[in-house]
């Protein structure tokens, strides 16, 4: 359908309250967990959570995060206000323990209180953790093109909440004392304005292709892992950004510290790389930030702007991929350069 670029970015993390702080501690490696109020294996749980100056919590926290994340990407790049771009927000699975009853029926007008203004007809929710934040990026791309002068898709969720860590604890997906091969619970918001490419010599962040794939064998399945899904997703990106691994020099992934997704996207690449790459790193903000759920597409495009603008990215091209809790999969390409080379 063609790319579209990412103007600008908002976020709120544990390590950061704005998109510029979150961005350089995630590059400097710094972490924000801390000892939460709960309790698994006669230990406090390591989580990371937002610090906010008004003790909110639930929804209201939600949207409030989401609102500085909306405003801050907003005000980057001097848009102007809300109710001119649909608002595309991701949240949680719907199916997720510990998801809030008020969500749905809250969160979108929360988020157009707090910064005052009213909704875009076209603005919705989108349930589904981290594969919400890909299916964003793909509805935002067809408004773009049907005439929508940008969009607006943010992300925000916690883990931190009490349902949602039982429910992973007894899946042995924390790390706590007696296991290490989990991730640490974190809470977030991120927001990208997304529009048109624009024709002219600056530099410029493009989405380039996307593409989803379904994972037979998820975490859990106790099924045999090709990363089938992954390999699909893959596969669909390179073709929707009509390039290949060439074009593309590192990775930007939402892996949280467990070894299933290290072990999945190793397979992916062995399985689609067809030339040598002496060089493909990879990165996971999670490592600083916790496990953010439905907000970790913005906070990847969020730290790829920065990284590209700033000019510490690993090169120009990424492949970036998420992975949902019940097996959807998703990969999009991005690139920063100008109008004319694309």
């Amino acid at each position: 359908m063609g790319a579209i670029a990412i103007y600008s970015s908002g976020m709120v993390t544990g390590v950061g309250l704005d998109a510029p702080s979150s961005c350089a501690a995630i590059r400097a490696g710094i972490t924000g967990f801390t000892e939460t109020r709960f309790m698994f294996d006669g230990e406090w749980l390591q989580g990371c959570p937002v610090p906010l100056d008004e003790p909110w919590r639930g929804v209201e926290k939600l949207g409030r995060m989401a609102a500085a994340a909306v405003g801050e990407c907003l005000a980057a790049a001097d848009a102007g206000t809300l109710d001119r771009y649909p608002l595309l927000l991701c949240v949680a699975e719907e199916d997720r323990p510990g998801r809030f009853a008020d969500l749905d029926a809250r969160l979108l007008q929360d988020v157009a209180a707090a910064l005052g203004t009213t909704l875009h007809p076209d603005s919705r929710l989108l349930a589904g953790g981290h594969a919400a934040g890909a299916r964003a990026l793909s509805h935002a791309r067809e408004l773009i093109a049907a005439g929508a002068p940008g969009c607006v898709v943010a992300g925000t969720d916690t883990y931190l909440v009490a349902g949602t860590l039982n429910a992973c604890h007894a899946d042995r997906r924390l790390v706590t004392a007696e296991h290490s091969d989990g991730f640490v619970p974190g809470e977030a918001a991120a927001a990208v304005l997304v529009g048109p490419v624009k024709r002219q010599d600056e530099p410029q962040l493009m989405c380039l292709g996307l593409g989803f794939g379904t994972e037979p064998a998820p975490f859990g399945s106790e099924r045999p892992l090709r990363a089938d899904g992954l390999v699909e997703a893959y596969r669909a990106a390179f073709a929707d950004a009509r390039c290949d691994y060439g074009e593309v020099d590192f990775r930007l992934t939402d892996n949280n510290g467990e070894s299933f997704g290290f072990k999945e996207a190793a397979l992916a690449v062995n399985r689609t790389l067809r030339d040598n790459k002496e060089d493909f790193d990879i990165w996971h903000p999670v490592e600083c930030i916790g496990e953010v759920g439905a907000a970790i597409v913005p906070v990847l495009l969020g730290v790829m702007l920065a990284a590209a603008t700033k000019g510490y990215a690993a090169g120009a091209g990424v492949l970036c991929h998420v992975a949902g809790a019940g097996g959807e999969r998703a990969a999009f390409v991005l690139r920063h350069r100008t109008w004319s080379d694309a």
